[in-house]
């Protein structure tokens, strides 16, 4: 049986090659559970990048994970990345995305690279997106795919973008971090405010409060 590849855990150790990773004390909301279900939070200072952090829930015994990667540049003039893993019942979901928060327009170039990716994955079924408040900053080489029996494919495609996005990082020139990282709260603030899905859990799980402090602070350290 083909196994999953730790999504933090590979971007971790793909960040590592360029950068150094300060972990940052996430104190009572390292870990919370409720009702079954179990968030466990890590996130780290990127030097001289940003912010990263590892979000994983576990729900009714193991039978539906999830797993969220949060790379947000704040002295790179790159985008914000999400990527997300989800088994639920034996059908597993993967994305990875993209958003506009830089200063200056994204070069074709770079966009181009990341949709070789997303073409060479053509063959893999879509998942249902529906529409989003996010859409309008949503590059289109964002990647969803979903399925079963697809493990071994989506292992492939997460570490090709989780690469392909370190690599960017890594080559990228230095930008106004204070203005780089008020598009990102811009952004992580529009997401709370929207009430996603994942957002709603964990208002409901935890307390808007505690939610509030998890996605802003710890997910996309702008607070």
């Amino acid at each position: 049986m083909s196994k999953h590849k730790d999504l933090g855990q590979y971007t971790v150790e793909s960040l590592g090659r360029y950068f150094d990773l300060v972990p940052k004390d996430l104190g009572e909301d390292s870990r919370r559970s409720k009702r079954g279900m179990i968030f466990e939070t890590k996130s780290w200072e990127i030097r001289g990048v940003g912010h990263l952090c590892v979000l994983r829930m576990n729900a009714f015994l193991g039978l539906m994970k999830m797993e969220t990667v949060v790379i947000a540049p704040f002295e790179a003039d790159l985008p914000l990345y999400n990527a997300d893993w989800v088994k639920a019942f034996g059908t597993e979901t993967q994305i990875a995305e993209l958003y506009d928060t830089q200063l200056e327009p994204w070069t074709e170039e770079s966009q181009g690279k990341f949709l070789a990716i997303k073409t060479g994955f053509d063959n893999l079924p879509d998942a249902p997106s529906g529409e989003h408040w996010y859409d309008s900053v949503l590059y289109p080489c964002s990647i969803h795919k979903k399925g079963k029996g697809l493990t071994d494919s989506f292992n492939k495609l997460a570490k090709e973008y989780t690469d392909l996005f370190v690599a960017e990082l890594s080559a990228a020139e230095k930008c106004p971090a204070d203005l780089k990282k008020a598009r990102v709260s811009e952004f992580a603030h529009k997401l709370v405010a929207n009430d996603g899905p994942a957002v709603n859990m964990m208002a409901k799980l935890f307390g808007k409060e505690t939610m509030q402090r998890i996605v802003l602070k710890h997910m996309y350290g702008v607070e």
